[in-house]
């Protein structure tokens, strides 16, 4: 019986200790930072700042962006904005985020798309330095002229 005890005690001390190192890990897979701008120029269509917001589950994450450097020319649609948002990586290379996500634009408004999805490894730095949106069959592709700030997305 005592032995039993003793097998009892170990298992729920280990289970104590499991679950307190539970608690003080990190969260996985968390974006940080989770919001950031930049300022684009999209040629004849403007120029002007963009907001970015990152999430991550793992491998996969998305990137919603909102910018003001294009406005939408007539009422768009729910899903009718199809969104590349190029970032380059800190070793090297790129990365894509795409989708067409959006929420309807009301005609003069700036253009906001979606979430974009995108796959990541465990300590990518992403900072964004293209984004390509085609509505209504227009393509405009606007570039980086700052730094992404407050700096890269690290997940």
């Amino acid at each position: 019986m005592r032995h039993g005890r003793f097998a009892l005690g170990t298992a729920m001390g280990g289970a104590a200790v499991a679950i307190g190192a539970l608690a003080l890990a990190p969260a996985a897979g968390a974006v940080e930072p989770q919001e950031a701008t930049i300022a684009f120029e999209c040629g004849s269509f403007g120029s002007g700042s963009a907001s970015l917001k990152a999430t991550q589950n793992g491998t996969a994450a998305t990137i919603t962006v909102a910018t003001d450097a294009i406005k939408a020319p007539v009422d768009v649609g729910a899903g009718a904005v199809n969104s590349t948002l190029t970032l380059a990586k800190a070793t090297g290379g790129t990365t894509t985020f795409t989708g067409s996500a959006n929420p309807a634009i009301p005609a003069g408004s700036p253009i906001s798309s979606g979430p974009l999805n995108g796959t990541v490894a465990p300590g990518d730095r992403l900072s964004a330095t293209s984004l390509k949106v085609v509505v209504f069959g227009i393509t405009v592709t606007c570039n980086a002229t700052s730094a992404q700030q407050p700096g890269p997305f690290t997940f």
